[in-house]
């Protein structure tokens, strides 16, 4: 569903061996409530490996001080290692240069970079086309870039199995639109969206794609190239890396063309008092003290996760799935939201009569940990008519013990509940 990347991975790198990748996850051994911990909220936030703790910390203790221009050892090795991260992340993405990759705080400000620089360029009555599946990240920047400048936003609708209507995208695409912003997996229904056919249906209409990759990048593999977006957007901490570090990838010449977004220091190349010149991307996006030790934990963390052959972890996580919906289907009131085909390991569920605040605590009792609200999604939500919904998201470290203790803990809670 073009997500790209290498089907002959599977033959470069061994069998998972999920025993032993749990063991490089301190927080794994811990109990909630007396109970093993049995975390599937992953989809908000994933656990760290012990690769990436230490790196972190290994910063700090051993190599931290401001990057770029310094001229000692510390700098010299801080900066090494930064631009290091850039490699890897090009890399990771299947980005033709390490000069396509901006370093953000997350997907959400990599998203707010591409709206605050398009901008400069709309005019009243463009349109910046997006879905009912959008996270509230790619969906806040483009109503608050329309209210500046009476630019507006189109919806391209969902249908009751939580896929893209993508022959309604293609009917919304016009003369006016300007831009097309759509996840690549949805963090709610778990779809995935074809992003190579969706990039070839606007780039044939002359409008550019800009694709939240804040879930496929976990778990899919992921070739930018091959996909043609002229935007990707992801986040670290759903990667097993650290929290307030992220990047945007910009296909050729775009961050060249756009203007930057924030000013201060390291974006510039020259000040004056009546002039600035500005650094050559993907410099001049950076501005500021980067997220030294964040960043370079990111590349612990694609270090840690490209070991693993991608396709491996993308059917272990959906054999887990479908596990465990296996065991949902005979709990009576149970609405699952999302039933597409080859979705990634996703369960969003309504249980009738039980409020999903109240599922996740039972839940919780017995150390399972899922999501509960909305998920910033509250289009999607009012989409399928529910205020909220429970949420349980699988990784490369889950069980399918877990996935069955996550079933028996969702009868138990609801006979509590009903």
């Amino acid at each position: 569903v073009g997500v790209g990347g290498d089907p002959m991975n599977a033959h470069a790198k061994p069998p998972l061996d999920i025993a032993a990748i749990r063991g490089e996850f301190p927080i794994l051994t811990r109990e909630i409530n007396g109970r093993p911990l049995v975390y599937l909220d992953n989809a908000a936030s994933a656990q760290k490996p012990r690769a990436v703790i230490d790196a972190v910390s290994r910063v700090y203790e051993h190599s931290y001080a401001n990057v770029h221009r310094g001229l000692h050892t510390l700098a010299n090795e801080a900066t090494e290692a930064f631009e290091g991260a850039r490699e890897k992340v090009a890399t990771f993405l299947g980005a033709s240069t390490p000069d396509e990759i901006v370093f953000t705080r997350g997907a959400t400000e990599a998203i707010n970079l591409v709206a605050a620089a398009f901008g400069p360029g709309l005019e009243p009555g463009d349109e910046i086309l997006i879905s009912q599946m959008e996270h509230h990240s790619n969906i806040v920047p483009w109503m608050m870039l329309a209210e500046r400048t009476g630019a507006r936003v189109v919806w391209t609708p969902v249908t009751d199995t939580g896929e893209l209507d993508t022959e309604a995208l293609s009917g919304l695409i016009s003369a006016k639109t300007r831009l097309i912003a759509i996840t690549h997996m949805s963090n709610v229904l778990g779809t995935v969206n074809d992003a190579a056919a969706i990039t070839k249906l606007a780039h044939d209409k002359g409008v550019p794609v800009l694709l939240d990759g804040s879930q496929a990048a976990v778990h899919l593999p992921v070739n930018v190239s091959e996909i043609g977006c002229d935007f990707y957007a992801f986040t670290g901490h759903k990667l097993y890396g650290p929290n307030g570090a992220g990047a945007l990838y910009a296909r050729g010449d775009w961050l060249d063309r756009l203007p930057p977004w924030q000013g201060g220091g390291e974006m510039i190349a020259d000040v004056h008092e009546d002039r600035i010149t500005f650094a050559d991307a993907p410099h001049k996006f950076e501005a500021g003290t980067p997220a030294i030790a964040d960043v370079i934990g990111l590349g612990a963390a694609i270090d840690w996760v490209s070991q693993f052959d991608r396709m491996a972890i993308l059917a272990h996580e959906r054999a887990l799935m479908d596990r465990a919906m296996t065991g949902l289907a005979d709990i009576d009131g149970l609405r699952l939201i999302g039933t597409a085909q080859d979705k990634g390991a996703i369960i969003a569920f309504a249980l009738d009569g039980a409020h999903a605040h109240d599922v996740a605590q039972i839940l919780d009792r017995y150390g399972v940990a899922v999501r509960a609200g909305h998920h910033c999604a509250q289009p999607l939500m009012r989409r399928f008519g529910v205020d909220s919904t429970a949420r349980a998201s699988f990784a490369l470290y889950n069980t399918a013990e877990e996935a069955d203790a996550f079933v028996e803990a969702l009868k138990k809670a609801r006979g509590f509940l009903i």
